[in-house]
């Protein structure tokens, strides 16, 4: 077995809404990030490739690389998938936590679990997505940005 942790942060910005585990999240801003900004995907993603010992996302989807403007990160997180596979690695469960005041993850979690499970071809009972605020403190806590952390245990497949 292997365990991975993955953490992203990204600032908010100009926009109406924002992309968590794949999901499109109404708001009253949307992120600064090279890529779509999904803070979920990106640590999910940091998490597996931590724990196969192969660097971070930017050393797979490098933000200098014109190519991942705007990208949607769940091409990202079939990436990891891959890798995972190639590796002789399944999904054993994945926890993440999305960490800010706004916006509410509850009413989106499940079609966050879905979308998680589906790119990893795992069920979803192996997913688990959740939040939490900062109680007002931090950049988080004035508004200014969201944060994901997530926890992966890899198996052999």
């Amino acid at each position: 077995m292997r365990i991975g942790q993955g953490f992203d942060v990204h600032a908010f910005g100009e926009g109406d809404f924002v992309v968590l585990g794949g999901v499109r999240v109404p708001h009253h801003r949307g992120v600064v990030a090279h890529s779509d900004g999904d803070v979920v995907i990106h640590a999910l993603c940091d998490a597996i490739f931590g724990a196969l010992a192969l660097g971070d996302i930017g050393r797979h989807f490098p933000p200098s690389d014109e190519r991942w403007r705007d990208a949607d990160s769940r091409q990202f997180l079939r990436h990891a998938a891959l890798l995972m596979s190639q590796h002789n690695y399944a999904l054993g469960n994945a926890d993440i936590t999305v960490i800010g005041e706004a916006p509410k993850v509850g009413p989106h979690a499940g079609a966050m679990r879905a979308n998680l499970a589906e790119d990893l071809a795992c069920e979803v009972a192996r997913i688990s997505v959740k939040a939490t605020t900062t109680e007002k403190l931090g950049f988080t806590g004035r508004g200014e940005g969201i944060a994901a952390q997530a926890c992966v245990l890899l198996e052999r497949a």
